[in-house]
């Protein structure tokens, strides 16, 4: 297998993830997935078990953005890697599992508006109309 890195995007966190045959070894920003939550740890093995794949070392670097969504940055750069190595019968399990892990969300953070409320992209002063 050659060796090449596959993407996953959520929000602002990007997380670059490469793939190969070994022995179920997962480590993310060079600490071992064991040292993470459980939560984080289920985000970011979620493709492995909707496929049920197991061979693999996988070395994850994510940046920016928060901690859950560079879990699920690094699923979908995960799902993105299966999808390559065992083709369309792992696109349609994940298509029907969960379009997330293949497809990026185009939905970001409204920009605040000048002379507005700190609290919010259209948040407005409370008036009184009488």
């Amino acid at each position: 297998m050659a060796s090449e890195i596959f993407v996953g995007k959520r929000r602002l966190a990007v997380s670059r993830v490469k793939l190969t045959p070994g022995n179920k070894r997962i480590v993310l920003n060079d600490k071992l997935l064991e040292a993470y939550p459980k939560t984080i740890q289920l985000k970011i093995q979620e493709p492995l078990i909707v496929i049920g794949e197991d061979g693999f070392d996988i070395r994850i670097n994510a940046a920016g953005g928060g901690i859950i969504s560079q879990a699920e940055a690094a699923a979908q750069g995960i799902a993105r890697a299966i999808v390559s190595l065992k083709g369309d019968e792992a696109k349609k399990a994940f298509l029907d599992y969960d379009r997330a892990l293949l497809v990026q969300d185009p939905r970001r953070a409204e920009p605040h508006k000048p002379s507005r409320s700190k609290k919010g992209a259209r948040r407005h002063k409370q008036r009184s109309k009488r």
